[in-house]
């Protein structure tokens, strides 16, 4: 059996990773979200074990104390992480798994498996992506201007990746990205032909 295809999608926060990752997911039914776990509070309409598992600090450093985790970064004042045994199970059973985690988690699930797939999401521009960071509507001045200053450092990464991608038109944002998923599923290097 082969393994499944890790895919990890980030970039700089308010640049739509978790929108496009919807979107995805309606036209692939073999694929699954790796829920990630954090301990920032929940926003309105998320929930506990769909969009995160929301943790106290205390359970996080737990966490991290017992290895549970394939990366845990602290970003924006926050921990998030990716629980590691249902992620590497799933690839072993060969379940394609879909990551959407920030830059520092990204680079270190590259260290620990490098055959992911990793891709980089880019705002159209800098101002565009302040825009889309105020109109959430749900951060404080100082917590826009942190994500804002973050995104800029965060750019500096996208050679780190395989693939990067311009979110200015979600449907072809979306195309792209399956394209790649398609192409990579069919590589010669991820196949067992048994000739």
């Amino acid at each position: 059996m082969d393994k499944g295809l890790l895919i990890v999608i980030s970039g700089p926060s308010g640049v739509g990773k978790g929108t496009i990752c919807k979107e995805l997911l309606k036209d692939f039914n073999d694929i699954e979200v790796s829920v990630s776990a954090t301990t920032r509070e929940p926003r309105e309409g998320e929930i506990d074990g769909v969009n995160y598992y929301y943790k106290t600090k205390e359970e996080f450093k737990d966490m991290i104390d017992r290895d549970n985790f394939l990366e845990y970064a602290q970003v924006h004042g926050n921990y998030y992480g990716t629980p590691k045994k249902n992620v590497l199970e799933k690839l072993e059973l060969g379940k394609n798994i879909l990551l959407e985690i920030d830059i520092q988690g990204a680079l270190k699930v590259k260290d620990e498996y490098p055959h992911g797939v990793f891709i980089f999401v880019v705002p159209p521009s800098m101002e565009e992506l302040k825009n889309r960071i105020i109109g959430r509507g749900t951060e404080t001045e100082d917590s826009i201007e942190t994500r804002f200053n973050n995104a800029y450092e965060e750019m500096k990464f996208i050679n780190k990746y395989d693939y990067g991608i311009i979110n200015d038109k979600l449907e072809l944002a979306v195309e792209k990205i399956k394209c790649i998923i398609t192409a990579e599923k069919c590589k010669v290097s991820r196949e067992n032909y048994n000739i």
